[in-house]
């Protein structure tokens, strides 16, 4: 009676207990010196950054498994404040700017997310992130200790904490949101302003503390951040940078896997090999978050890149390239290095390390913990030279400007700079798409100072943006001057010279609705002087000048005070009485284009004009011309884009959605290839010199219907669109290039004791797309092969069986295996040499496809 009475008292305990049990309990994420705490488990966190207005939903489940597979344990994101909220007030969370949807996928998929709310993001985006409705705020300072900035800026952000609050999405009330950010890259400008600086980034780090998410804020480029907010690194490298308190973890929240790109510059790549060696750096020295910035960069669509000047493409060179296909080697090696820094998690967030150095520019650094893990990181900062050390009592050789990593103190796993995993080779192909006949419509220039449209007249020069509102990219200045008929140059002397002095990024003079010639700035230099002769008449002639913006800028102290536009001088020079001066005359201003104001490149639109044949019209090659075709999807599901090498400078439009700017100006630069050892800079490696900048513009699939899709392009200096196609991208073909172990091992690794442990030997992996098999063999050589992939070639040692093992191997096959010994070709071609196996397999559709 007793035992069932005690029973009956227990059960409900018992019970308790038992659901508890089964429960995940979730609570705020905290964290010490060492790590980021996640239901009190310090974690090696390896984050990865996709920006989801940069691609399309139907995107983001595959770029976010891709990562996932990559080894990311995190997605990082900004919060672009000026696609949510683009008039006061009114916000926008649909189509690409669903961030509770972009949210929920980061979680159906497993991962951690990281909410940069900034809300200012820089991020090469239209005006930093900002909306441009914010500067005509009364008052207004931006990023500073300014009441009606910070009364906006919390605004937005209390909106965006709310909805994710909401939505349940925070890691404390068992979503995937384990870290927000406030501000951003704010160090500097805190630095310049002093006292004011400083208040404001108390403010921001309260106000954000204050909205109670459960998990912590950090700051990046902060170094005085406040407590409990996190200050974190930004950089090419960041091995040594420690917080602004000793208990707080080191987090590195842009690791720059590559850099922007700007209409006119190369194109940049970073290689993998420094970037695998930038983050061992970063973990061997006790970091615990590294986020790749960008793993996926996507595109500017629409009016969104800033800078300006910033392409439409944002493709970074991320392990997961603009179109969401994998690059490779990045995406592969850094997945590689993700497993071997995993398999260390245990020891790295367990103790502190013990250094010791192995040379003028090698150290260990060791992980030991009581309970017997260990893991080891041999590093050789040596940008020249490979060294051999002894560590343990054992041999290694440490590759230069390389790390090795041991998760056990003695196997190395992973060297970042010996490249394992395959080159792809991306090509742009053809589609079996033909666009329809093209037919144009020409902006009349000619009747631009009688149009209705014209929204000022004022004496004097405006600023471009106080005018458009940064509604269009577009902004016609017209003025008009009296020529007498007695000026020498009607005679045949030389003509009048105009010259304009401009602070927007582009311009186009028109002379009595003739193109007269185009100016433009830089990225560096938004300041710049047009200088041309001008055909003028006697009589009253029109002068109009189209200033054209190319993304405001996205960086600098307080940048919404910056100019834009033509704001002179504006003079002709050459006159019979000499220079005449037009800036302080009465100009008429017209906001954006015919075509805009008639939506034309919206479906709906089209009908609003009569379109000619393109034929006529490019007889005449006119400027200022909106082009229009209909073209029907293409199969397969490659990704898409289109070709514009044919094309000079304008916009795209598909079925009304905008692709974004394009501008297929040539770039300049220093084009001479680069080493992967030594400190990383973009200028270092540059490629594409001499190419379009930007000759590709990504079509997303969703975007199309099966047929009968409207293309709308509108071009500003000419062009021939029956030039223009539709692409896909594909992996045409694949390389590796894989060295045999240093013949003075013999394939053992020995110790001081005569103790030897056989190592594996290397093998080559090689493997095509789905539905693509390998096609033929372009290059293979065992031996000491030249060059790089697509541009290999035979070096004075060579297997004459290279072609024929590849081609048995891996003919008619998607992926294929080639272990790299003498044994496997036959015989040793050069005793005594290290020798390696490059190379190059075509990849083609197979016949199902």
């Amino acid at each position: 009676m007793e035992t069932t009475s005690v029973s009956k008292f227990l059960l409900p305990f018992l019970c308790f207990a038992l659901f508890s049990s089964i429960l995940v309990v979730h609570s705020a994420v905290t964290y010490d010196s060492k790590a980021l705490l996640i239901n009190g488990q310090r974690r090696i966190l390896i984050s990865g950054s996709i920006h989801y207005p940069r691609s399309t939903p139907d995107m983001w489940e595959d770029l976010i498994q891709k990562a996932k597979d990559g080894g990311l344990d995190v997605i990082e994101t900004y919060v672009f404040w000026n696609v949510h909220e683009p008039s006061q007030g009114n916000y926008n969370f649909e189509g690409r700017y669903d961030l509770v949807r972009f949210v929920k996928t980061i979680q159906k998929a497993g991962l951690y997310a990281h909410l940069r709310i900034g809300p200012y993001v820089c991020a090469e985006w239209n005006f930093g992130g900002f909306p441009v409705w914010l500067k005509y705020v009364p008052g207004i300072s931006f990023r500073t200790d300014n009441e009606p900035f910070k009364r906006a800026m919390q605004g937005f952000t209390e909106k965006i904490v709310g909805m994710m609050k909401s939505e349940h999405l925070y890691e404390s009330q068992g979503g995937p949101i384990i870290l927000s950010q406030i501000e951003n890259e704010y160090g500097k400008q805190s630095q310049l302003l002093g006292a004011v600086g400083k208040n404001y980034v108390n403010w921001a780090a309260k106000m954000a503390v204050e909205m109670g998410t459960g998990v912590p804020w950090v700051m990046c480029k902060e170094d005085d951040a406040p407590d409990p907010v996190i200050n974190t690194c930004n950089g090419f490298y960041c091995d040594k940078f420690t917080p602004n308190r000793a208990y707080k973890p080191r987090i590195w929240t842009e690791a720059w896997s590559g850099w922007f790109s700007e209409f006119g510059g190369p194109i940049y790549k970073r290689p993998v090999q420094d970037l695998a060696f930038a983050v061992g750096l970063f973990i061997q020295k006790g970091g615990s978050f590294v986020n790749y910035y960008m793993y996926h960069g996507g595109t500017n669509f629409g009016r969104t890149a800033g800078g300006p000047f910033i392409t439409t493409s944002y493709d970074y060179d991320a392990p997961l390239d603009e179109y969401g296909l994998i690059r490779q080697p990045k995406y592969g090696h850094l997945k590689e290095l993700h497993k071997a820094i995993k398999m260390c998690e245990r020891a790295l967030v367990s103790t502190d390390p013990v250094v010791t150095s192995l040379g003028n520019f090698q150290q260990a650094y060791v992980y030991s913990t009581k309970s017997g893990d260990c893991a080891a990181f041999l590093s050789n900062s040596d940008s020249k030279s490979a060294v051999r050390v002894m560590f343990n009592n054992m041999h290694y050789n440490l590759p230069p400007w390389s790390i090795s990593i041991l998760p056990d103190c003695r196997n190395v796993v992973f060297n970042t700079a010996k490249v394992g995993v395959q080159t792809s080779q991306m090509e742009m192909l053809p589609t079996n798409t033909q666009m329809f006949s093209w037919e144009s419509f020409n902006e009349d220039i000619s009747s631009l100072e009688d149009s209705s449209a014209v929204a000022i007249t004022a004496t004097g020069l405006l600023e471009q943006i106080n005018v458009t509102r940064d509604t269009s990219d577009y902004l016609w200045y017209i003025t008009s001057v009296d020529i007498g008929s007695s000026e020498s140059f009607l005679r045949g002397g030389e003509l009048p010279t105009l010259i304009v002095q401009s602070t927007g990024h582009a311009v186009h003079i028109f002379i009595n609705g003739q193109l007269s010639g185009s100016g433009y700035g830089t990225r560096e230099d938004r300041r710049f002087r047009y200088t041309g002769p001008v055909n003028l008449r006697a009589g009253t002639n029109t002068i109009a000048l189209l200033s054209v913006a190319v993304g405001l800028p996205n960086i600098g102290g307080h940048f919404e005070t910056w100019n834009t536009g033509i704001l002179g001088p504006i003079a002709l020079h050459g006159l019979d009485k000499g220079k005449l001066d037009l800036s302080w005359q009465k100009w008429t201003y017209q906001v954006g284009l015919k075509g805009e104001a008639m939506n034309l490149a919206s479906p709906n639109g089209i009908s609003s004009v009569e379109w000619m044949q393109s034929a006529l019209v490019l007889q005449k090659n006119q400027p200022l011309t909106w082009h229009k075709t209909y073209f029907n999807a293409p199969e397969g599901d490659e990704p898409l884009a289109l070709d514009m090498e044919g094309m000079g400078k304008g916009q795209i439009w598909i079925n009304g959605e905008s692709i974004g700017r394009y501008w297929t100006t040539t770039a300049t630069g220093n084009c001479n290839g680069c080493s992967y050892a030594g400190s990383f800079r973009p200028p270092n490696c540059q490629l594409g010199c001499g190419q379009p900048t930007q000759r590709w513009y990504h079509v997303p699939r969703s975007w199309l219907k099966p047929n009968h899709n409207l293309l709308v392009v509108f071009e500003e200096l000419g062009g021939d669109p029956s030039r223009i196609s539709l692409v896909k991208r594909s992996v045409s073909s694949v390389c590796a290039d894989v060295s045999e172990y240093h013949p003075n091992f013999k394939n053992w690794h020995i110790d001081s004791y005569g103790k030897s442990e056989e190592f594996h030997p290397p093998k080559v992996h090689l493997h095509c797309s789905p539905g693509q098999a390998i096609s033929s063999i372009k290059f293979a050589s065992f031996g000491t092969p030249l060059g790089t992939c697509g541009n290999y070639e035979q070096g004075t040692c060579h297997s004459p069986a290279s072609y024929a093992i590849l081609e048995k191997k891996c003919i008619g096959k998607r992926r294929c295996i080639v272990t790299v010994t003498n044994s496997n070709f036959g015989h040793d071609p050069c005793p005594n040499v290290l020798k390696r196996l490059s190379v190059e397999a075509v990849c083609a559709p197979t016949a199902a496809n």
